[in-house]
């Protein structure tokens, strides 16, 4: 639904799509591109799912770097503080 949202689409929009799908390709034929799509969609966020992870990962160590020098310069200004 959120897809048809982004598209700015409207109701009667919407319909005719629907019509207009099911006079190409008939009811017994729209349960296998749903399948199809379905597949593909999940497919899309799998991938997607992996490229985040792999730069999560990525990107882990630096953060924690970051967080080591962060540390030691709290250290330092701590210690020049009277």
């Amino acid at each position: 639904m959120q897809f048809i949202l982004f598209l700015n689409l409207g109701g009667g929009e919407v319909v005719m799509i629907i019509f207009v799908i099911l006079l190409l390709f008939g009811g017994k034929g729209i349960p296998n591109i749903a399948r199809t799509l379905g597949k593909g969609m999940r497919e899309f966020k799998d991938a997607t799912d992996g490229i985040k992870r792999d730069i999560h990962n990525s990107t882990s160590g630096i953060s924690e770097q970051v967080n080591e020098h962060i540390q030691e310069i709290k250290k330092e200004i701590d210690k020049e503080k009277p």
